[in-house]
Formats: C-alpha cells, sequence, structure tokens
C-alpha cells in the first residue's frame, strides 16, 4: 500500500518552528560501551540509571533480562543518540518481561526507535522518540513498538517523525495508551491485531492519520474490543510518507480516526477537527487495493463490523480530501466550498450477515457512504440504519503489582 508523498515542503515548516536560541548540545560518545555492558550484565530487579547529557551510540542496545527498569532524567535531559548507528534494526530491542522504561529520549535510530517483543507486563512512559529531520521515507518504521506482549502502558510519551507509527501495538493483549503526544508521523497512534484496548487522553496532530485501529490479514492472531476516547485529533494533514508496501502507506492525508477492518471498536468523547479528508474514517481491507493483489487466508473477515461512534465534539475537516477519487466525490455531492461529512464510510457490507455491517453513528454531521465497491460511482448519505447504538465495551485494567502499574511516574520534562 504506497503512496510516498513530497515531505520537503513539511519538513521546511518544521525547520522554520525549531527552538531558537539552543546552544549545541555535548555529545558524549564513550557512554555507549559502559550501557551495553550494564544491559548484557543486567539482572532482575535492577534498575539502570542513565544519567542526564546526549549520548552517541552507532549500534542497536538490547536487553534479555525480566524485570529490568531502564531510566533516565527526563524526556529532554537524557538523549541516546542514534544520528551515526551503523548496525542493528532498532535503538533499543528488548526481549523481556516485566520491563519499565522512562524519563530518556532516544533520537535518530536507523529503524525502529524502541521494540518489546514477547513480553509482559511491559511500562513505557515519559519516553520521547524523534527523528529530528522531520517527517522521511527513510525515517525508521515504528517509534515505540511493542509486539506479541501483553499487560501493556505507554502513558505520559511523544513521538515525532515515524515513517509508518510513532506509538503502535501489535498482536498484543490488555493495552493502555494515555496522555502522549504524536506528532508528523504516518500514523500517529496506531492499535493492530490486538484486544483489549484502551486509547485515551492523547493528542494525535500533524500526522498523516492520527488514531489508527487496524486489524490486518495473514498475521497469526486478530483483533477486537479497542476504546478511542478522550483524543485530541485535530489537523492531521501531512502527507504520506510511508514505505511503498507498509500497512499504512493507503492512509490518506487528513485522516483523523481511522478504522481498517476492526471489529467491536468505540470511539467516543474525543475532540475531532480539521483532518481535511474526514475526521473519522471506517473502511474494509477491500479499500487498500491489496486484497486480490497478495492474497489473504479464507477466515479472514475484511469488514469492520460492531463500530459504536458516539459523543464526539467534531469542527471542521473533509473540506480538501486526497486523492482524486474523492475530491471528485466532494465536489460533486457538496460543491467546491463544501466538505465531507464527519464520518466517510467506504461501503463495504459482508453479506454473509443479515443485520448488516453494524456500524453505529450517533452525533456525527452524517455519515457518506462512498460506495468503494463501484468505484465510488454512486456515493450516498446513510440512512436510518446507522442511526442506532450498540453496548458499551468494558474498561481496560493491568494487573495490580506487574511494571505497569508499579513503575515510578514520570516527570515533566
Amino acid at each position: 500500500m504506497n503512496r510516498i508523498m513530497g515531505c520537503v515542503a513539511v519538513a521546511a515548516v518544521l525547520a522554520g518552528c525549531q527552538r531558537q536560541d539552543v546552544p549545541a548540545k555535548t555529545v558524549d560518545h564513550d557512554y555507549q560501551k559502559v550501557l551495553i555492558e550494564r544491559l548484557l550484565d543486567a539482572r532482575p530487579g535492577e534498575v539502570i540509571e542513565i544519567p542526564a547529557g546526549t549520548f552517541a551510540f552507532d549500534r542497536s542496545l538490547s536487553l534479555r533480562v525480566d524485570g529490568v527498569t531502564l531510566r533516565g532524567a527526563g524526556m529532554d535531559k537524557t538523549v541516546l543518540s542514534f544520528k551515526g548507528q551503523k548496525s542493528g534494526a532498532e535503538g533499543l530491542l528488548v526481549n523481556a518481561g516485566d520491563f519499565t522504561i522512562e524519563n530518556l529520549a532516544i533520537e535518530d535510530s536507523k529503524g525502529d526507535g524502541l521494540k518489546v517483543n514477547e513480553g509482559e507486563n511491559i511500562a513505557i512512559r515519559g519516553v520521547r522518540v524523534e527523528w529530528t529531520r522531520g517527517p522521511h521515507t527513510e525515517n525508521g518504521a515504528y517509534g515505540l513498538y511493542p509486539v506479541q506482549t501483553k499487560n501493556v502502558l505507554i502513558e505520559d510519551c511523544v513521538v515525532i517523525g515515524a515513517s509508518d507509527a510513532g506509538v503502535y501495538v501489535g498482536q498484543s493483549d490488555n493495552i493502555i495508551v494515555r496522555r502522549n503526544r504524536a506528532e508528523y508521523n504516518v500514523a500517529g497512534i496506531e492499535i493492530e491485531n490486538s484486544t483489549n484496548a484502551d486509547v485515551y487522553g492523547n493528542t494525535a496532530t500533524n500526522n498523516t492519520g492520527g488514531i489508527l485501529v487496524f486489524d490486518m490479514p495473514n498475521l497469526p492472531r486478530r483483533g477486537h474490543t479497542t476504546r478511542v476516547f478522550q483524543n485530541r485529533v485535530v489537523a492531521n494533514n501531512t502527507d504520506n510518507f510511508a514505505h511503498k508496501g507498509a500497512a499504512v502507506a493507503s492512509v490518506p492525508a487528513g485522516s483523523g480516526v481511522v478504522l481498517n477492518s476492526a471489529d467491536k471498536v468505540e470511539i467516543f468523547d474525543n475532540d475531532i477537527a480539521d483532518n481535511k479528508t474526514a475526521n473519522v474514517i471506517i473502511s474494509s481491507y477491500w479499500s487498500t487495493g491489496y486484497m486480490n493483489k497478495y492474497g489473504v487466508s479464507k477466515d479472514y473477515d475484511p469488514y469492520p463490523e460492531e463500530v459504536y461512534v458516539h459523543g464526539n465534539r467534531f469542527k471542521g475537516g473533509g473540506d480538501s480530501p486526497d486523492g482524486l477519487d474523492l475530491k471528485t466525490l466532494k465536489v460533486a455531492l457538496f460543491g467546491l466550498s463544501g466538505r465531507l461529512p464527519d464520518v466517510l464510510w467506504d461501503g463495504y457490507v459482508n453479506a454473509k450477515r443479515a443485520q448488516g455491517p453494524q456500524i453505529c453513528v450517533e452525533g456525527a454531521s452524517g455519515v457518506l457512504n462512498a460506495d468503494g465497491p463501484n468505484k465510488y460511482k454512486n456515493p450516498s448519505l446513510a440512512g436510518e440504519g446507522m442511526r442506532c447504538s450498540l453496548p458499551q465495551l468494558p474498561q481496560v485494567s493491568l494487573p495490580d503489582g506487574s511494571a505497569a502499574t508499579t513503575a515510578k511516574a514520570a516527570p515533566s520534562a
């Protein structure tokens, strides 16, 4: 799925917004060996304190011991810089559980900033991951990247410049993502093929798409039950700069909250505004164009179902959709000065479900059925069938005593 757009203009805007009168950083090139050895020699229960300063690394860091806490002096005080990275696919790779990382920054890694693989009880708080040149296709794909994990807390973090997703949780269970800020990523925050996720209190702005809930084919597990609430999802209009074939490369610039093939999703009590394609997009995997191109398993369900959008505060948006098809559709239905309704639905329906798509929308300016199955030939406003309600989803809670509930809170940066 690809639409690599020119991000030179965006980088120029970012360059013009840099903080002024900030002295050049003094970079410590000698700390690499110290930290590598401490991570290799770490024991369960150990707290590794990293002092304030900017430390240069030319290779990935890794941790394989359970029960370790990695703690800096603040996300703008302790900086792990991988600008000169020559080897390794991540900044920090963790294959361990009961892991906490807090109060530090990871900058300019060659690949993902922080990847946590197959661990339980993971706490990531007060961490900044940033590619300092701004949006660029050659930036690392993911900022914060727990995958195949359980009991995950990501809070009070900042991620800027990821060429895929800033905050990404994939193939995981029991997840809380709260009070984070995601800017100038392709996807600000993404929950993919995961179960029982609460995403709330976050700010997603200046991304291509603000908050995404995806359920992709050909992965070991399916996802369901995600709540997206009390977030600020505003002006996510950055051109898509993802690599060709990335799952987010088909996300149109100007997307607020995007669902693709996801089931049991509740979107409520959010402030969603000024996303130029649509404030909310609900779509099937058919709309990506890859259903037949790459092939999917026979038991894969590509349709979004049991989706409930209610109680949100919408403003603006839909005035300049990305892509010729949507631009043409907008002008044909609403005129040059008009805008698409708050909710854009691609129109794909699972014919095997007698009750229809099970998408309920309350409190929006409308739902546009874009008629994707017929190549946008007969778009229309959705009728009474979508003015409905569904049972609200349960709150996610993390187990008492886990790293995600006992780690020290992050100080303000």
